[in-house]
């Protein structure tokens, strides 16, 4: 029985013809998502903005203003409905209610008492409360989790091969993170927690998959000392294609099935991760690589440093 190749094993793909293309769109896209996040904002959940965030399933859609005026009648403060996750299903938030968690506690008693009462046959799934001073510290804690991820990881790659390849990991990052953000803001999907965990895993994915290109890279660029860099990048890129494909493919699968059929509370979360692996593939092959390119790396501008440890060695008597 034969294995199945999603990749052939003599594929020659010029990746590195459509570089300066991909440069183009990718500085737009990059803008474009940083502005949006600076003009509309992202609709920070109550981990990051503090108040209480009311989960509610309803037997049939409802009508969303309507559903603003009873929940503001109950004199709990202005409040906030968006469509979550389906057609019937909607997150009321409120501003944080004064007094502790007791009036906590009585304000989401009124709203699942008018709930009940207004319509018939829906239920609350959860209820959460974050105070300011918590919220607050959750935004300083995730925002720096997110920068010392990323200044970490450009540092380990600098320091696992060259500094180009470092600079490289970390433009890949920061057009990984500012996309998905980007997308977050344009559709104003909810940012919490969950949101900021899948981030950090998109950096991690991204990461890897750098990596094993990098490493592919400069594997070749000892190996083949006279070959020029596009064509060497593109060898080293679909040398590792299959692996990328491969591992790419199968992640998206899974979360595809947990967008359509997971539950609601990890909604944000699993596609803040498919768009990340989605655009992560892509920034591996169309950034991470061709910036080596702008940045000069040739095959033998390594050369000099493994030489002088030749030499150096060589002058210890060790064997070379």
């Amino acid at each position: 029985m034969r294995l199945l190749k999603l990749v052939p094993d003599n594929t020659n793909i010029d990746f590195m013809r459509w570089r300066n293309l991909a440069l183009i769109l990718s500085i737009i896209a990059t803008v474009a998502s940083l502005a949006l996040v600076g003009v509309r904002g992202l609709n920070l959940g109550v981990d990051f903005v503090g108040g209480q965030m009311v989960r509610a399933t309803f037997p049939q859609s409802v009508e969303v203003d309507q559903l603003r005026d009873r929940v503001g009648s109950l004199g709990l403060g202005e409040a906030s409905i968006q469509e979550s996750g389906g057609p019937t299903s909607y997150q009321i938030r409120l501003p944080r209610p004064e007094g502790g968690e007791a009036a906590a506690n009585a304000a989401a008693s009124k709203v699942r008492q008018m709930l009940a009462q207004q319509y018939p046959g829906s239920r609350v799934d959860s209820v959460e409360t974050v105070s300011g001073k918590v919220s607050e510290e959750l935004a300083t804690d995730g925002a720096l989790a997110i920068g010392l991820a990323m200044l970490g990881i450009a540092l380990f790659i600098w320091f696992r091969f060259e500094w180009q390849f470092g600079i490289g990991a970390l433009v890949t990052l920061f057009h990984d993170v500012s996309m998905t953000l980007g997308f977050f803001s344009l559709f104003q999907l909810q940012v919490d927690l969950n949101v900021v965990a899948a981030i950090l895993t998109i950096v991690g994915y991204s990461l890897n998959d750098t990596v094993v290109i990098y490493d592919r890279i400069r594997e070749n660029l000892r190996k083949y000392r006279k070959m020029q860099t596009v064509p060497l990048l593109n060898l080293s890129l679909n040398e590792t294609l299959s692996r990328t494909i491969v591992t790419s493919l199968s992640i998206l699968l899974a979360l595809g099935a947990l967008m359509i059929f997971g539950p609601e509370v990890i909604f944000g979360l699993t596609v803040a991760i498919f768009l990340g692996i989605f655009v992560g593939t892509y920034s591996s092959i169309y950034i991470s690589s061709p910036i080596l390119v702008w940045l000069g790396v040739r095959p033998d501008s390594f050369l000099k440093g493994e030489e002088g440890e030749r030499i150096e060695r060589r002058g210890d008597g060790a064997a070379v």
